[in-house]
């Protein structure tokens, strides 16, 4: 994070723009929230949104599959691309577990992301990358910061999250998956603990306590390279940049919610 404020989370929340994609995310969960269909079935809708979330999360890592075909596999370990579905909706499944933790210890949580998508201990499982080991992450092109500077920033990142403050729900949750997507602190699946996160600070914040408002559906739904021009923003530190990042994320927000507004329509009418 290339800020220098001494909260620079609720600083962030000042920037042009910002504060109305603030707004407008709040009010498009509420309506959401307000549906009739959820106070008789959120759990059906919770379960859906896991489960397109996951899809979309894969779609920007690579593996692009309709939903039904999520839907209908079993087996997630044939070839690379399943593998990337398989780790989607296994972090899909846990973010929920760890909520509590969050704030406690963020990294624990990230160790945990990476080991539940990875599926197997491995020597470089569940702690930050080492000097020299590899990096497999192709959707993003930005320099790769040193070790040293991965386990500076996540510490940083980890004060900032246990600190708490003022800072809304969106701009917390971009900046905690714009860190982590540009830091690429673990080996593999950065791209897909980013956004596992994201989602935590969501449901964690209170913003989205169902999980109902998959923003990975969005971030899919706005295509990789909207995606990367808006990382670009982040990545460069300026206020423009961190502001538009943080509104992309608010539009994949909205984006989720209208998928998941248009589930309950369709359990109301007995179609889904």
């Amino acid at each position: 994070m290339s800020t220098h404020a001494s909260d620079p989370l609720a600083a962030l929340g000042s920037l042009p723009g910002v504060a109305d994609s603030v707004d407008s995310v709040r009010k498009a969960v509420d309506r959401v929230y307000g549906h009739r269909v959820m106070r008789r079935r959120s759990n059906e809708i919770t379960s859906e949104a896991a489960l397109r979330g996951a899809r979309g999360s894969a779609a920007l890592a690579g593996a692009d599959w309709a939903l039904e075909e999520v839907r209908r596999r079993t087996d997630f370990s044939a070839d690379p691309e399943a593998r990337t579905v398989g780790a989607a909706l296994r972090l899909s499944a846990e973010g929920g577990q760890l909520l509590s933790i969050w704030r406690q210890s963020p990294l624990r949580v990230l160790a945990r992301l990476h080991l539940v998508a990875e599926g197997e201990p491995l020597d470089s499982t569940g702690r930050p990358r080492q000097a020299g080991e590899p990096v497999d992450e192709p959707l993003i092109k930005a320099p790769l910061p040193t070790s040293a500077e991965v386990s500076g920033r996540l510490d940083g990142l980890a004060e900032l999250i246990i600190a708490g403050g003022e800072a809304p729900a969106l701009v917390t949750a971009a900046v905690v998956h714009g860190e982590l997507l540009a830091l690429r602190p673990f080996t593999t699946h950065n791209g897909l603990i980013a956004r596992a996160a994201e989602r935590i600070v969501l449901v964690g914040s209170g913003l989205d306590p169902k999980s109902i408002c998959p923003a990975e559906v969005g971030h899919a739904e706005l295509g990789r390279d909207a995606y990367l021009a808006a990382f670009e923003g982040y990545v460069s530190g300026t206020a423009e940049g961190m502001a538009a990042w943080i509104t992309h994320c608010g539009r994949a927000v909205e984006l989720g919610v209208r998928e998941s507004t248009a589930v309950c329509e369709a359990l109301q009418r007995g179609a889904a």
